[in-house]
Parts: C-alpha cells; structure tokens; sequence
C-alpha cells in the first residue's frame, strides 16, 4: 500500500505541470493511466463496477465520478481528479481538486477549507477512537467556514479491495461508528459543497453533481491508523 501509495504522490505532482486551460478530461486519464502502469502498478479505477477510466475528472459543480471524455478545461474552472493504484493486490486511493489557470478568490477559498478539513478530521484519526470523531471534526471545520459536507458520499477502508468496512462518514457525532485500530487502512476524503449539500446522480449512472449547481471540492489520502500520529501512504510531508 505504500508503494502504490508513492505512485499517486508522483501522479500528484505531474498533475500540477499538466493540468491547465485548453486540454481535455481525456487527456488527463491518458498521462495517468500510462504513468501508473510505467511504475508497476495497475489504475484501481479502470472498469471498477464498469468505470470506464482510470481517473475521476469532476469539473465544478461535479463533486465525484466524472468520467473523462472531450470536455475542455477552460481558465476558472476547477477539476476534482480521484484515483487509484493497485500495487501486488494492494490499493492506495487519493483525490485533489486543481485550479485551472487562474480561478476566482471563492473558488480558491473552498479547495483551501477542503484541504484543511481533512487535515482537521485525521486529527482525530488513533487507536481507540472512532471514525465519528474523524467526521465530526471534519464537518465542524467545513461548516464554520460556511460551506457543507456531503452526506450520500462517505470515506471508506482500503486495502485487498478499493473499498472495505469500516465507512467513514465526513460528518457526524464523535464517540460513534468503528472503533479505530492500529494497523488499520483507511481512505478519508471531505466533500465540500459551497452551497447546500445535496446531490444528484447524472444520467450516466455514475457522476455526482450539487442540486443547486454550486462548486464542489474534494481531497483525499490513504491513511494508516497507528498507536500515535497517522502516516499518509498518499502525501509527501
């Protein structure tokens, strides 16, 4: 899981040179697919439960599960890229959502507090507490900053497969859900909407879009749980 977890930290960071106005969704599932399997790893995305791609590209109001296609990405746009690597039959799953060119001080403002409240939530993330404690927190830092957490969308376990038991919420009451345990893996990512936190799935069975048709942001890391602080398979500190 750390192995693979290195792969998508590389990814990350070919990400920030690439993305920018005037390329496709396509594109960017194009460069990662093929940088994923250069590094001896399989994209956990590809035909998972029939997803076509080995990335999701969710573009403003889009919040997860945007398929990748001929859309062009335009200065101002903001672009959620979710993925996964398999490495010897272990997954590492992470998300970040980019700028395109130059973006609006709102827009830029809800990827800063959706980054922050994950870092605000894995705070929480040791031995002995509970995954509620983790959403607590995320949704309590979201929503001082005026923005929501999605609710039909939560983080989950990972390992032998993309998603496992334990789900962990973005949201909720500390003291409640699975107990966490050293040696645990799992995938906290906060979606935030700035506005409401309802949400729609598009014809195409798959892409999650807000109902009022505000932005969204999403960030996420594979984390492991250990008797102190976290280790994040999928982030270079």
């Amino acid at each position: 899981m750390r192995r693979a977890g290195k792969v998508l930290v590389e990814v990350f960071k070919l990400l920030e040179k690439e993305i920018k106005p005037g390329i496709t969704t396509a594109h960017i599932d194009k460069i990662v697919h093929k940088f994923i399997l250069e590094n001896g790893c399989t994209p956990s995305f590809k035909d998972y439960n029939g997803f076509p791609a080995s990335i999701c590209a969710s573009v403003n109001d889009e919040v997860v599960h945007g398929i990748p296609g001929s859309r062009i990405l335009k200065e101002g746009d903001i672009v959620s890229i979710d993925l996964g690597a398999c490495y010897e039959g272990y997954h590492a799953d992470a998300a970040r959502t980019y700028p395109v060119g130059k973006i609006s001080p709102e827009a830029e403002r809800l990827i800063k507090v959706t980054r922050e409240s994950f870092f605000e939530g894995v705070k929480q993330a040791k031995a002995g507490g509970r995954v509620g404690d983790i959403g607590s927190a995320i949704q309590s830092y979201v929503e001082a900053h005026g923005y929501s957490v999605v609710r039909d969308l939560i983080g989950h376990g990972i390992g032998e497969h993309l998603h496992e038991s334990p789900d962990v919420p973005n949201f909720g009451k500390p003291g409640r859900g699975a107990r966490l345990q050293k040696g645990m893996t799992i995938a906290v990512e906060p979606m935030v909407n700035m506005g409401h936190y309802d949400v729609y799935t598009l014809d195409n069975d798959w892409t999650v879009v807000t109902e009022d048709g505000g932005l969204s942001a999403h960030y996420e890391n594979t984390v492991i749980i250990t008797d102190g602080e976290p280790e994040f398979t999928t982030l270079e500190v």
